[in-house]
């Protein structure tokens, strides 16, 4: 778990990374735009470094190496034999299922399409257009139309023209079928919840993502007009979930075995740390070494994206809270369920919005917003969690 110090009846992060997240995001932004302005080849050829299918550029291997080091040390951490003790956990797990899975996916949906289809369209550019990868296996004639984009060539690649604002819309999508699984660790720490409870609420999250992440995903993007690209979709959980998944739960049983579970938390997490850090940094210089041109040209475009997401976090908060109450739970059950659906998962959710529209889609762009807005709109929620710790019952002894 990410280091915390406590001091009396107040916690707090002492990770110099997580805590300042918000503002490293913002120097990878002008990382990326200086990169981009300075060294215009150098993100195009790493990401040329990819792998083809039909000669069309599918998985780039430099991001994909990145985004694996993002994954394995968070399933890493995770004891996935605490699965078994879901059935005594009961209604909170059951409610952070239902909020995350039958209801979050929906309402991201909605309040996405509100605000980047109707009310900031006109601001956004109605007429703008972003290049994004041609769904896998798809083969169609350049001036075809699929969904709400047009087939065109471009750099001697077949490429998907569609609205901006959709564009956004797909990334999301994106964060809305990801709920966390690796910083609400964090939060719910902060928060003085069940610590006990909100792994085991991971693990199952982690493992429901295996199934229902694709089919949300390709079923929204499809009602959004954007390309649903099923194989793609498949390919990307299997590489930036399954494997890192299988890779951590294997590596943890065989390092705890031959090393003892101290040495595994003290030692190898530790050690997992400045890679996942640099991994996440460079994904995110190389994204926007991309994207400079379009935040130089209209710098509020981080905001209108913005907007929709935090209007979002606050209402999947205020409904898993509110029906925590309802359900009779502690707050030490209900902190932890409300902020699991409220934080997303950003890095599968970047993962796939790369693999699937490619770095230098708006769509990516949209998915790194919500890493910008993760820590203080998170940490405020913890602060109200705190402040309301007397509207729930007390924890049964």
């Amino acid at each position: 778990m990410t280091p915390v110090t406590e001091l009396g009846d107040v916690r707090r992060m002492t990770s110099v990374f997580e805590r300042y997240l918000t503002l490293w995001v913002g120097l990878c932004i002008v990382g990326g735009i200086l990169v981009g302005k300075l060294a215009p080849d150098l993100a195009k050829a790493l990401d040329g470094m990819s792998i083809a299918v039909n000669g069309a550029p599918v998985v780039s291997i430099p991001i994909a190496v990145c985004l694996f080091f993002m994954m394995y040390p968070i399933m890493v951490k995770i004891d996935f034999a605490s699965v078994v003790k879901a059935g005594k956990s009961g209604k909170p797990v059951f409610l952070t299922l239902f909020v995350n899975w039958c209801i979050k996916p929906f309402t991201m949906y909605a309040i996405a399409l509100l605000f980047l289809g109707v009310l900031f369209r006109g601001l956004i550019g109605a007429d703008a257009v972003d290049m994004v990868k041609m769904p896998l296996g798809l083969d169609l004639p350049v001036g075809a139309t699929h969904g709400a984009g047009v087939v065109i060539l471009q750099d001697g690649v077949k490429m998907l023209q569609v609205p901006l604002w959709r564009s956004y819309l797909a990334g999301c999508i994106l964060l809305g079928i990801a709920p966390c699984t690796a910083m609400v660790l964090v939060w719910g720490y902060l928060a003085r919840g069940n610590a006990g409870l909100t792994l085991v609420m991971v693990a199952i999250n982690s493992l429901t993502m295996l199934v229902l992440y694709g089919v949300l995903g390709g079923f929204l993007l499809g009602v959004g007009r954007l390309p649903v690209p099923w194989q793609a979709l498949l390919l990307s959980i299997g590489v930036y979930v399954a494997l890192p998944l299988v890779a951590g739960y294997f590596s943890r049983r065989w390092i705890i075995a031959a090393k003892g579970e101290v040495w595994f938390k003290e030692k190898f997490l530790h050690l997992l740390t400045p890679v996942t850090i640099l991994a996440l940094l460079t994904t995110l210089i190389l994204l926007f070494s991309f994207k400079g041109e379009v935040i130089l040209a209209n710098p509020m475009t981080i905001v209108w994206i913005a907007i929709p997401l935090f209007i979002q976090t606050l209402s999947i908060f205020g409904l898993g809270y509110w029906l925590a109450k309802r359900l009779g739970l502690s707050y030490e059950d209900a902190a932890p369920a409300a902020m699991i659906g409220a934080s997303n998962h950003f890095e599968v959710a970047i993962a796939t919005a790369v693999m699937l529209f490619g770095l230098s889609s708006g769509a990516a762009l949209a998915t790194v917003v919500g890493v910008l807005i993760e820590v203080p709109v998170m940490l405020m929620l913890v602060r109200f969690c705190l402040r309301t710790r007397g509207w729930f019952a007390p924890a049964a002894e």
